[in-house]
């Protein structure tokens, strides 16, 4: 079984494989927060590539919101699951309180992480999507789709780990998914890593930080 000491090493180990598929220009690396901002900045340092967060929140139904019925990321961009919405009393009430709701979350996480400094722009550009690991795909699926809406080039999804069926579910979606591990028992993200504490919010921010400072301004190519 494959293991990584840390995220920061998942990243390392990520950017080997993707040097030679990423080397087109103008490529921005997106990590999902908290967990997947670790791994992505150091692609986006090993490959010399813009590094920014895609915030995703999912639009659960008010009496059960484990279920989806919909998802919003950064940028605006909106997916409604229209089959979920098919089956509830008064939808479009529904969805809008729920989406007046998480966007006001997704805008106060985006100004904790990234401050003043707009978010890249992604449209005619390929984009790395990156997480810590992928359990059931569901926070990945939403964030592709989303991301779709804001019109890519490519969307490449890139975890260090991942279980067969999410990897799968990603492929189905995503234009390319690179995965290091993709076990056949696979368990929990956390076992694959010999250190994986919780991300903090101040760490993701200095992340971003570092990378527009290595950067500089983009200049969308």
């Amino acid at each position: 079984m494959r293991r990584f000491a840390d995220r920061a090493d998942a990243g390392r180990q990520l950017a080997k494989t993707l040097a030679a598929s990423v080397s087109e220009r103008g490529a921005i690396v997106l990590g999902l927060p908290r967990g997947g901002v670790p791994v992505a900045a150091e692609i986006a340092r090993e490959l010399d590539l813009p590094l920014d967060v895609l915030c995703v929140r999912k639009l659960g139904v008010p009496f059960q919101p484990e279920l989806a019925m919909g998802a919003l990321a950064s940028g605006g961009a909106i997916v409604r699951n229209e089959d979920v919405l098919a089956t509830l009393p008064s939808a479009e009430t529904a969805f809008a309180r729920v989406l007046d709701a998480e966007r006001a979350e997704l805008e106060r996480r985006e100004r904790i992480y990234r401050g003043d400094a707009p978010p890249l722009d992604v449209r005619d550009r390929p984009v790395v999507l990156v997480d810590d690991g992928l359990a059931t795909g569901a926070t990945m699926e939403a964030a592709v789709q989303a991301l779709r809406a804001l019109a890519p080039k490519a969307i490449v999804v890139a975890v260090p780990v991942g279980s067969r069926e999410a990897v799968e579910r990603i492929a189905a979606v995503a234009d390319r998914v690179v995965c290091l591990n993709a076990p056949v028992y696979f368990g929990a993200v956390g076992s694959f890593y010999e250190s994986f504490e919780q991300t903090r919010d101040t760490e993701v921010t200095e992340l971003l930080a570092g990378a527009r400072r290595r950067q500089g301004p983009d200049d969308g190519t």
